[in-house]
């Protein structure tokens, strides 16, 4: 199969009658695309990042069809929106209670086996000890260095300049891991057991350097809320297939 990987030559070309049966795009820019007299079937798209747009078909958004149906299939999933203190200790409880039962009910086999191009369990709980580091420990709290040394980067973080230096090269064992994490979700249970309205309400800079957002206290709870509740997603998807 041919790579086309990175390139914008396919940037406002048009294509007709051609075929992209079985083409796999992976962190490719794809917004604004316009598809007329298509075959979809088995079309298969997940975006991070749905809910910040639109995705029109046959003319309609069916942007919040998809939110209401992923909620419904994650109870305590729309928290991740709340703006006050309980929504979203609440929000958290539900989804650390969700992670407990994904973590409890994947067999030792499958903990470091991952599907073509993603994340086994045991590498997506590194990433979201990256989060809780960054968004907590690093944007909330302001700890100079908060990097634990077996959080896991996401894809292109060291083409992007992020510095790696704080981070382990070799994996960890599960059981560290599991430590880990614990540790980490413990903090913000912590955080989120006294914190008030105008802690929420103060800004922040973003942790990895856009000046253009400033993001308040409750943002960054609310990215890692909805880091935790997208990365349950995307393992609970891959462990159905490697079942």
């Amino acid at each position: 199969m041919v790579a086309h990987s990175p390139t914008d030559e396919f940037e406002g070309a048009t294509f007709v009658r051609s075929s992209f049966k079985g083409a796999t795009l992976r962190f490719s820019d794809v917004r604004g695309v316009t598809m007329r007299s298509v075959d979809v079937a088995g079309l298969d798209i997940d975006s991070h990042d749905l809910a910040m747009g639109t995705l029109l078909v046959n003319g309609v958004d069916v942007v919040p069809l998809v939110e209401a149906e992923l909620d419904r299939r994650f109870p305590g999933r729309a928290l991740r929106k709340s703006t006050t203190p309980e929504g979203l200790r609440e929000g958290w409880v539900g989804v650390q209670a969700a992670w407990r039962e994904a973590v409890a009910d994947t067999p030792a086999e499958l903990v470091d086996a991952h599907v073509e191009d993603e994340w086994s369990l045991a590498q997506t709980l590194r990433h979201l000890i990256l989060a809780t580091d960054t968004w907590l420990r690093g944007a909330i709290q302001r700890v100079e260095q908060p990097f634990h040394e077996i959080g896991l980067l996401f894809t292109g973080a060291e083409q992007m300049g992020v510095d790696t230096s704080p981070f382990r090269a070799e994996p960890p064992a599960y059981d560290e891991i599991l430590r880990v994490r614990a540790e980490r979700q413990q903090l913000v249970t912590e955080f989120l057991a006294t914190v008030t309205p105008e802690v929420l309400a103060a800004e922040r800079p973003d942790p990895w350097g856009n000046a253009e957002w400033r993001p308040t206290v409750g943002d960054c709870v609310r990215v890692i809320l909805e880091e935790e509740w997208a990365h349950l997603r995307y393992i609970r998807r891959d462990l159905a297939l490697l079942r």
